[in-house]
């Protein structure tokens, strides 16, 4: 080392830690933070100190869950050496590390008291035994995703029980969750904001009674719902976002009635997608009793006929936008009923509608210049706020 660098080492090292850590603070790159915790120990220990956040460079991705075959093979032994030393972490994402163990997460119960966020999407050998470790060790768990993770409700419940700041959960293709575990969520996390349960087809709705106001955003996709338990659902009151798309071939009777009969007031946006059985009389009662609803999604809903249309129009007073694709009974006096009425609409989505002509769209289109229409689907509608 040259003269001036052992001078500039030797005053680094005499000042205080909290001037270091603003220095440390002070890198915009990793490169530079590296080199920083590599001059000496001490560095060292502020660089581990400092880091809040750990992610694995895989090419899973949460929002897409896709994964291709370059997963990332996380050794435990790797895992255990890496929580030991970020001590202070506060989001750790393992997405993608479909080889990771039980065993892997153990060093969790000492060292995860700091995190808030634990992604843990396709690890497919996380188990119960990793909720039990988590449970001990992470009680300040504000963010879980578990996605096509191998757990039950007996380690859901360990989960509820210990983390009960619980804002974010994850559980699709959770497939052996029921609504026992879901009802230890809603009578522990009395906090919980959103929930994801999209092809957990044991769940049927029941475990949510009395859930708090705090919940906000349900995505439910191919789920089995049964009448009463939409009911439970709306229970508390809250909800501002839902998604039960393709229950075409689940629902029994006239569930999502419950939705405009004075439990879905404060919702803002819908997802009916391939809803095939809902009809005119469900979207009258829904369109009445939810004056806030800003978006709703109605694709391939194909017994939706004029007086449904015509109720949308007059008392959907705050929609901005629709999605009418593939609604094989739309027609010409369901896009004028739609023009004539949802005075705040400004996207309409329209591809595979038969029955309306393109005088019917120029009509449209020369009647609410203020209204975009545009020839596509949009598969996913939630709003970016949750997850």
């Amino acid at each position: 080392m040259e003269e001036g660098d052992q001078m500039g080492h030797s005053f680094i090292m005499h000042l205080p830690d909290d001037c270091l850590f603003l220095i440390f603070d002070k890198f915009d790159s990793s490169v530079d933070r590296e080199s920083f915790g590599l001059t000496c120990h001490r560095l060292l220990n502020i660089q581990n100190f400092s880091r809040k956040s750990l992610e694995f460079g895989c090419s899973f991705s949460r929002f897409s869950h896709s994964l291709s075959g370059n997963s990332v093979d996380i050794d435990t032994f790797i895992l255990d050496k890496l929580i030991k030393r970020f001590t202070q972490l506060e989001s750790l994402s393992l997405s993608g590390c479909v080889n990771l163990e039980d065993s892997g997460l153990v060093a969790l119960e000492r060292y995860g008291s700091k995190l808030h966020s634990l992604f843990l999407d396709c690890c497919f050998k996380v188990t119960d035994k990793s909720l039990v470790s988590v449970a001990i060790g992470c009680q300040s768990l504000t963010s879980i995703s578990l996605y096509r993770c191998a757990v039950t409700d007996n380690g859901l419940i360990v989960i509820a029980e210990s983390c009960v700041s619980l804002k974010d959960l994850n559980l699709e293709w959770c497939i052996p969750i029921t609504d026992m575990g879901i009802s230890s969520v809603t009578k522990h996390c009395r906090v919980i904001r959103a929930i994801k349960i999209s092809h957990c087809e044991n769940i049927k709705g029941f475990g949510f009674k009395d859930c708090s106001q705090t919940l906000k955003c349900l995505e439910a996709d191919s789920c089995k719902f049964e009448p009463e338990g939409v009911m439970d659902i709306l229970s508390g009151g809250g909800l501002e976002y839902v998604n039960v798309s393709s229950l075409s071939w689940c629902v029994r009777g006239n569930g999502l009635k419950a939705i405009g009969g004075g439990f879905g007031a404060n919702i803002k946006i819908l997802n009916f997608r391939v809803c095939r059985f809902v009809n005119d009389e469900m979207i009258m009662v829904i369109s009445k009793g939810c004056p806030l609803l800003k978006e709703w999604n109605l694709s391939l809903c194909t017994e939706i006929g004029f007086s449904g249309w015509e109720s949308i129009g007059l008392y959907c007073d705050n929609l901005e936008k629709i999605h009418v694709n593939g609604c094989r009974r739309l027609c010409d006096r369901g896009i004028a009923a739609l023009r004539n009425g949802c005075k705040r609409l400004s996207i309409m989505y329209i591809t595979r509608c038969r029955e309306v002509s393109q005088l019917a769209i120029t009509m449209f289109q020369h009647a609410r210049f203020d209204v975009e229409i545009k020839f596509e689907e949009v598969m996913c509608i939630m709003p970016k706020q949750f997850f």
